[in-house]
């Protein structure tokens, strides 16, 4: 027996297969991917470190007043704990960094994408300190939302700034570990 479509002609076995594998394709493309949206929990603490290279995208600068330059961070993170959440994302950052006189601070926000495409967006803001962590004495994060499995996600993440040594070749570019310590929530 064959089945005909348009000119091609296939066995009705083959045909049977290939619909099914297409309506399994459709059916997963619906329903996201089950692998860490059914491990993953609901709250925790998580510690992770980012790899970041930092990029200056632009600068203004008055001598002996103060300066502003705008920086993309760009790098992976990993889970201090080998645990999957905060584990293998991809971490893209925008961030304003000011000094003028007394005053030193980056603030900024961030995106951490997954492998899946599901999104943590968060702000950061280096005058803002636990005091309760004093290893993580380079400012907090705060998350405000996510996409996809991390959609309701909040919480907090003090972090710590680790230099790297200088990188080869121009530009200003600068490498760092920023290691996290994050208290996080996801009500749905």
């Amino acid at each position: 027996m064959t089945k005909t479509m348009g000119t091609i002609i296939a066995p009705a076995a083959a045909m049977t297969l290939a619909e099914a594998a297409l309506v399994a394709g459709v059916l997963l493309s619906l329903t996201g991917s089950p692998g860490l949206a059914t491990d993953l929990p609901t709250k925790g603490t998580t510690p992770y470190v980012t790899h970041f290279v930092f990029r200056p995208l632009m600068n203004v600068d008055v001598p002996g007043v103060g300066t502003v330059t705008s920086l993309e961070a760009v790098g992976p993170t990993e889970n201090l704990k080998g645990e999957k959440m905060l584990d293998k994302m991809s971490a893209r950052c925008e961030a304003l960094s000011v000094e003028s006189g007394a005053k030193k601070y980056i603030d900024g926000a961030c995106v951490l994408a997954d492998a899946d495409g599901d999104k943590i967006f968060s702000t950061f803001d280096t005058r803002d300190l636990d005091k309760s962590q004093p290893d993580m004495s380079c400012g907090t994060h705060l998350i405000t939302g996510g996409t996809g499995k991390y959609a309701g996600i909040s919480g907090s993440e003090p972090f710590a700034c680790n230099s790297m040594p200088a990188l080869a070749g121009a530009g200003g570019y600068t490498a760092m570990d920023i290691p996290h310590n994050t208290s996080w929530e996801i009500k749905k």
